[in-house]
């Protein structure tokens, strides 16, 4: 797990809706630089994400 995990779960708890936390296992944190083993993965997994939660519109200044 990556040294980093910690304020990424923090992170995650403040952050709004929506949200997702991704854990890739085995992967440290400078593992998501340069190794494609992990960066693939992520890479897939924030584009799916943010393609489906960043088109929303807006109500009242907030995502629907």
């Amino acid at each position: 797990m990556a040294a980093t995990a910690h304020f990424s779960g923090i992170a995650v708890e403040r952050a709004g809706e929506p949200k997702k936390l991704f854990v890739i296992d085995d992967a440290s944190h400078f593992d998501l630089y340069d190794r494609d083993a992990y960066v693939s993965p992520a890479s897939a997994k924030l584009t799916s994400f943010f393609g489906e939660h960043l088109n929303q519109p807006q109500v009242e200044g907030r995502a629907a």
